[in-house]
C-alpha cells in the first residue's frame, strides 16, 4: 500500500513540475506528461513499472477523450462541412495510409504493421492544432477551416480503426473472420444505443438536473460514460468507442456545455496518465542505438505528410498558400496515433524495435508541431511569392479607403463591443475604419455596408495603412492583453498622441496597460458593478449629480475604490478570478500578534505591493486611517493584493 501511495506522489509530483513548467513555456502539457513518463518509466530512473494494471488504468484517459470528442461531434457541423470532411478530410487519412502501406512493405514490414503504422501516421494533434489556431484566431480562416475539417475526419476514422487493430495480431482466416464480426459487434452496438439512447438520454438528464445536485449531475455523467464504455468492451468491442458514443448522444442534449464543463477534470487528469505510460514506452537505449533511423524516419515523415496535405489541398482547389499552410500544420503526427500504437503494443501486433523508432520519431515531431504552426506565416511568405502580392493588395486596399478620412477612430476587432461601439459613433457621425482578423465576419460585415476590412491589428503596417497618422483615437475592442500591449506599443512608437482605449476583462491589467500608454482602460466586470451600483443608487434616490460625480471619481482613480473582492467558494463569479487579480482579505489582529502596538506605516505593507483599504475598530470603519496608528488587539485590517502578496502580509502582521 505504502509503496503504491508512494508510486502515486512520484508521479504527480513530476507531472506537477514538468506540466507547470511547459505552460510557462506556453507548450502544449501532452508533452511535459510524454517526458515524464520517458524520465520516469522502466527504461530510464524505473521509478513506475509498466504493468498491465497502470495501462488498464490509463485506457480511461482514452476513453474519456474520445467522450469530449464524441461531445464535440455534430451531425448539423459534419453536414455543414462534409465537402472538406468527406473530401479533402478522407483523402488525407486514406492516401497517407496507402502511401505509408507501400513503404512499409518495401522496408520488409508485415502487411498488419504496414496497416497499423499508416493508421499512425496519417493522425495529426488536434489537441495542439486546435489550441494554437485558437489563440492566433485563425479557426475560421481559409486554413483553419480545411484543417479542423481534417482532423474532424482523423477524429471519425480513429472509431473503425481502434476496432480493427486488435483483431490483426490475428491471422488467415481467423484474421477476416475476426474483423468482419468486429465491425458486425461495433455497427450492432453503434445502432442498439443510438436508437435507445436517444429515447432515454434527454428525459434522464431533465430529470437529474431537476434535482440542482452538482454532486449527482458528475455521478449520472460518469455512469453514462463509463456504463457506455464497459458495453462495447463486453461486446467485444473497444471501451473507447462506448465513450464516443455516449458523447455523441448527450451532444444532441441541452446538457452539452455543462457535461463538458465537468467532465473536464477527469479527462485531463486520466488522459494525462495516459501520455505518461505512452512515454514509459520509450527505450533509450534501443533508441539511441538506432538514432539514425530514429532521425530519418522523422524527417520522412513530415516530409511525406507535408508533401501528401500540400498536394492533396491543391487537388481540391485550394491555393498554394492555404495548402502549405495546411501541411505546416497537420504534418507532425497526434495524440490518436499514440493511441494506436499503444494498441497495438499491448496485443504485440507490431515488432517492439519498430515501435520504439515510430514511437520516438512522433514524439519528436510532436515537440516540433508549436514552432513549426508559431513559424508558419514565415515559411509560407517566404515561399509563397503571391502571399507577398496578396498582403500587399489588401494593405493598399485599406490605405485607400482611409486615405480620405481624417479624425477617425481605428476600431481594433468587430466582434460584438466593436460592432455596438461602430454604431454609436456612426450616430453620431464621427467615421471609423474597423480592422478584424475573422474573414467570414469581415466579408458579412462589409457586405451590409459596414466599415470593416481584413487585417491584423496587431501588425504596425496595418494601423499605418488605416490611417493611424490622421486618426482621432484608437479603441480595442477585444479583451486580449498581449495583443493590446503590442497595439499600444505600435502606436506609441508611431504617434505618440493618439489615445487608445483598451477593453480588458477585470482589472487585473489596468496598471500594466496604464504604463503601456493606454489612456483610458474599461474592465468589463467592473465597468458591470458600477453600473449595477449606478440603478441601485438611482433607485433608492440619490441624486443623479451625485451618482454621475461618484462614477467619475471611481473612473478617474483607476478603479481602485473597485478594486479587490472577497473570493468564497459558491460564488460563480469567483471563477473569473485568477492567481494574479488582487483580492480582499480581513486579517484579525490577534491579542499577542506582533503587529500590536506597531504603528500602521511601520507595517510598510506597500513594500509587499498591499494596499490598506479599511480598518474596523470596535464596530466602526475607517476608510482612511492615519498612517501613525496604533494597532490594537481585535482591530481587522482590509487589505487588498494577490493571493501571495497577501499571504506574506498576515505573516508580517501576525508574526513580524
Amino acid at each position: 500500500m505504502h509503496s503504491t501511495l508512494l508510486l502515486i506522489v512520484i508521479l504527480l509530483a513530476a507531472a506537477v513540475v514538468t506540466v507547470a513548467l511547459f505552460r510557462r513555456f506556453n507548450m502544449p502539457p501532452i508533452l511535459g506528461y510524454l517526458i515524464v513518463g520517458m524520465a520516469i518509466g522502466p527504461y530510464a530512473l524505473g521509478i513506475i513499472p509498466d504493468s498491465e494494471s497502470t495501462r488498464y488504468l490509463a485506457e480511461f484517459g482514452v476513453v474519456f477523450l474520445m467522450f469530449s470528442i464524441g461531445l464535440e461531434f455534430s451531425l448539423p457541423q459534419l453536414k455543414a462541412m462534409r465537402h472538406i470532411v468527406l473530401g479533402f478530410g478522407s483523402a488525407q487519412v486514406i492516401v497517407t495510409m496507402a502511401v505509408v502501406f507501400v513503404l512499409t512493405q518495401l522496408a520488409g514490414q508485415s502487411w498488419q504493421t504496414s496497416v497499423i503504422i499508416g493508421g499512425v501516421i496519417a493522425m495529426s494533434s488536434t489537441a495542439i492544432i486546435s489550441k494554437v489556431l485558437a489563440e492566433q484566431t485563425k479557426l475560421h480562416s481559409a486554413h483553419g477551416k480545411q484543417i479542423m475539417g481534417v482532423l474532424l475526419f482523423q477524429d471519425i476514422a480513429v472509431i473503425p480503426l481502434l476496432v480493427l487493430v486488435p483483431a490483426l495480431a490475428l491471422s488467415g482466416e481467423q484474421l477476416i473472420v475476426e474483423v468482419g464480426f468486429a465491425l458486425l459487434k461495433a455497427a450492432a452496438a453503434l445502432t442498439v444505443i443510438l436508437l435507445i439512447g436517444q429515447r432515454i438520454m434527454r428525459p434522464l438528464f431533465h430529470v437529474i438536473a431537476a434535482q440542482k445536485s452538482s454532486e449527482l449531475f458528475v455521478l449520472a455523467v460518469l455512469l453514462v460514460t463509463l456504463g457506455l464504455a464497459l458495453a462495447t468492451e463486453l461486446a467485444g468491442v473497444s471501451m473507447a468507442l462506448g465513450a464516443f458514443l455516449a458523447g455523441m448522444l448527450i451532444s444532441e442534449t441541452e446538457y452539452r456545455y455543462q457535461v463538458e464543463d465537468y467532465i473536464k477534470p477527469f479527462r485531463d487528469v486520466l488522459l494525462g496518465l495516459f501520455f505518461v505510460t505512452i512515454g514509459m514506452l520509450l527505450n533509450f537505449s534501443a533508441v539511441f542505438e538506432r538514432l539514425t533511423l530514429v532521425l530519418l524516419i522523422l524527417i520522412a515523415l513530415l516530409a511525406l505528410k507535408f508533401s501528401l496535405i500540400a498536394g492533396l489541398a491543391l487537388v481540391f482547389k485550394n491555393d498554394r498558400g492555404v495548402a502549405l499552410r495546411c501541411a505546416l500544420a497537420l504534418a507532425p503526427a497526434g495524440e490518436f496515433g499514440f493511441v494506436l500504437l499503444s494498441l497495438a503494443g499491448k496485443i504485440n501486433a507490431i515488432p517492439e524495435s519498430t515501435l520504439q523508432v515510430v514511437l520516438a520519431a512522433m514524439l519528436i515531431s510532436m515537440l516540433v508541431a508549436p514552432l513549426l504552426l508559431a513559424h508558419s506565416e514565415k515559411i509560407v511568405m517566404r515561399l509563397v511569392s503571391s502571399e507577398w502580392e496578396q498582403r500587399a493588395v489588401q494593405l493598399q486596399q485599406l490605405a485607400i479607403r482611409s486615405m480620405a478620412q481624417r479624425g477617425h477612430v481605428i476600431i481594433c476587432g468587430y466582434g460584438r463591443s466593436g460592432q455596438s461601439l461602430a454604431r454609436f459613433l456612426e450616430q453620431e457621425s464621427i467615421s471609423i475604419i474597423a480592422l478584424d482578423a475573422d474573414p467570414m465576419r469581415v466579408k458579412q460585415a462589409a457586405a451590409a455596408g459596414d466599415s470593416v476590412v481584413f487585417g491584423n491589428a496587431s501588425r504596425k503596417e496595418v494601423l499605418t495603412a488605416a490611417g493611424l497618422s490622421r486618426a482621432a483615437a484608437i479603441v480595442v475592442s477585444f479583451a486580449d492583453t498581449h495583443a493590446a500591449m503590442t497595439i499600444l506599443a505600435h502606436a506609441r512608437e508611431l504617434r505618440p498622441d493618439v489615445p487608445v482605449i483598451v477593453r480588458t476583462f477585470d482589472d487585473t491589467d489596468v496598471d500594466k496597460l496604464k504604463k503601456a500608454g493606454a489612456a483610458e482602460i474599461v474592465a468589463e466586470v467592473v465597468e458591470g458593478s458600477l453600473m449595477l451600483a449606478t440603478q441601485t443608487m438611482l433607485l433608492l434616490g440619490i441624486p443623479l449629480n451625485k451618482v454621475l460625480t461618484r462614477l467619475r471619481t471611481v473612473r478617474g482613480e483607476r478603479y481602485q475604490l473597485m478594486r479587490g473582492f472577497f473570493p468564497g467558494a459558491t460564488d460563480a463569479d469567483d471563477t473569473a478570478l485568477d492567481a494574479q487579480q488582487p483580492r480582499l482579505q480581513s486579517i484579525i489582529v490577534e491579542a499577542g500578534a506582533a503587529a500590536v502596538g506597531s504603528t500602521i506605516e511601520a507595517l510598510n505593507l506597500s513594500e509587499i505591493d498591499i494596499t490598506l483599504t479599511a480598518l474596523r475598530r470596535h464596530g466602526v470603519r475607517d476608510m482612511s486611517p492615519a498612517e501613525d496608528t496604533c494597532l490594537e488587539a481585535s482591530d481587522v485590517l482590509i487589505l487588498t493584493g494577490t493571493p501571495q502578496a497577501l499571504a506574506r502580509a498576515e505573516m508580517r502582521i501576525m508574526q513580524g
